[in-house]
């Protein structure tokens, strides 16, 4: 039976053994670590420098080098995070150095020109000079200068490559920060896009997979450098707008439904899309705009133009229609009582009841209206809402959809604008050239269709509330350029000044 000291003197041993294996193994762990990076390097540069190199001893100096630029970084915080998760290894130089991969990356930055970007934002000259160096064996000579080299040439190829990858797939203008009345679900950059570029094995075909398949793309950014000219416009304005709609093409704002709704606001006209084709098409009134005679354009505004002040205008949004009420009563807004009802009801006594407009004062209707001097009355005691009817402003039916502007699509009395060519006449809702065809373009064949039909005919209209089975997405729009079903370019004027907004604050950043 061993004793007690012999039993711990054994035990003692073991654990000694134990711990020289488990730092045995750790100091082999660390050289293969160190090995591995360092015969990486040495192997692709050659330089005997990186044999030396110590992985720790370069995360230190890579984690300061990353503090001291942050501010150089347009995402700092995601970019420190994605290196303090893999121990501040220069995981896209080691990744990307063993096969070249650096001048592919730049080859692409070289071509940015072509989809209306400039190749500079990418700084293709420095990365360029700074992967040369680390092909030339002669150009590092410490290991000091090897670890900050190396720790320079890892942020700028990752800074310059998200920033390249979210200016392909997501524009350099953010719509949301320039125009006000943009209600768009538009997707940004985010720490997953981030990641992902990071951590490309391959480059060539993750750079592949960005670019733009979309054939409207292709056909602008191939007019774009072709020098294309629009008609009616000058070779330079011509490009400015080919730039322009190339960036809102880069927008992630696009719809992916197979069925839906879509309003272009320059072309003042609606398409219902199934199946990648229209199935109808038709003219549409929008909301007044700032530029409807055109007098503005890219060669000619000025500073005043370049910031967004909406009054009447339709906004851009997506939503859902969710339904139709045919012979409506319009609650009449506001601003529109204020300005035009009781200006109009002050001319002529008669106005309000020939309109079919009821009067509401403190939630009661009025019955006398036309006893009222409406040149002096307090304007916030009065509220108006026009009944169903021939003369009322939404026509025969409205469709609705949730958002922020209380704007729909909608029926209209007034049809000689469909005849004109300049149909921003409205207060900002969608006046429709065939609301009949539309309903039944959403309903289909079925009683609710009947019924609406029914409803749109009678002679002694009431409101009906009619909800859509399945609701259908809608985008309202603003697209001054795209290439038709023919392949011919299609060009519309700048109705609400919206080219100039976005070319004024696209040429901060790309400096063109």
């Amino acid at each position: 039976m061993p004793t007690p000291h012999n039993f711990i003197k054994r035990h003692t041993r073991t654990l000694f053994l134990l711990l020289l294996c488990t730092v045995f193994i750790g100091v082999q762990g660390c050289k293969k670590k160190r090995s591995e990076m360092a015969n990486l390097l040495y192997k692709k540069t050659p330089n005997k420098i990186f044999r030396k190199l110590d992985p720790d001893q370069f995360a230190t100096i890579f984690q300061g080098v990353l503090d001291s630029e942050k501010t150089k970084l347009k995402y700092p915080e995601a970019i420190k995070d994605f290196y303090d998760s893999h121990d501040y290894e220069p995981v896209f130089l080691l990744a990307n150095l063993k096969n070249n991969e650096l001048k592919t990356l730049v080859g692409y930055y070289d071509q940015a020109n072509d989809q209306g970007l400039d190749s500079n934002l990418f700084h293709p000259q420095e990365v360029r000079a700074l992967v040369a160096k680390f092909y030339n064996r002669r150009a590092i000579k410490t290991l000091d200068q090897a670890y900050h080299d190396m720790a320079e040439l890892e942020l700028m190829t990752a800074n310059s490559l998200i920033n390249y990858s979210n200016a392909i797939q997501y524009g350099v203008v953010n719509p949301k920060n320039i125009y006000r009345r943009y209600f768009t679900a538009t997707k940004q950059a985010d720490s997953t896009s981030i990641s992902q570029a990071l951590n490309a094995t391959d480059l060539k075909v993750y750079l592949d997979s960005i670019q733009s398949k979309d054939p409207q793309y292709i056909a602008l950014q191939k007019a774009f450098i072709n020098n294309t000219v629009l008609p009616g416009l000058s070779a330079e304005e011509s490009k400015r707008v080919l730039l322009l709609n190339l960036e809102r093409l880069r927008w992630k704002n696009k719809p992916t439904e197979n069925k839906y709704v879509i309003v272009n606001i320059p072309d003042f006209h609606l398409d219902v899309i199934d199946s990648g084709r229209s199935v109808l098409g038709m003219k549409v009134c929008v909301g007044k705009g700032r530029n409807m005679d055109y007098a503005k354009n890219l060669m000619n505004y000025q500073d005043t133009d370049q910031v967004d002040k909406p009054v009447h205008e339709t906004p851009l949004l997506n939503s859902l229609i969710y339904e139709a009420e045919v012979n409506p009563v319009w609650n009449i807004p506001e601003s529109i009582a204020n300005k035009e009802i009781i200006v109009q009801a002050a001319n002529d006594p008669y106005y309000l009841s020939n309109k079919n407009i009821n009067v509401y004062k403190n939630g009661k209707k009025v019955d006398d209206v036309e006893s009222i001097d409406w040149s002096s009355v307090d304007k916030s005691d009065y509220s108006f809402q026009q009944q169903p009817g021939a003369d009322n402003s939404l026509g025969k039916i409205k469709f609705l959809f949730k958002n922020k502007s209380s704007v729909y699509l909608h029926d209209t009395p007034a049809q000689l604008p469909f005849a004109q060519s300049m149909r921003a006449v409205s207060h900002g809702c969608v006046r429709l050239q065939k609301p009949l065809d539309f309903a039944h373009e959403l309903f289909g064949d079925g009683p609710k269709y009947t019924l609406i039909a029914q409803d749109m005919a009678t002679a002694k209209p009431d409101p009906t509330e009619i909800s859509l089975h399945k609701k259908v997405p809608v985008y309202i729009t603003y697209i001054t350029c795209w290439a038709d079903s023919t392949g011919t370019l299609q060009y519309r004027r700048d109705v609400y000044g919206q080219d100039i907004i976005l070319y004024a604050n696209l040429i901060k950043v790309i400096g063109k």
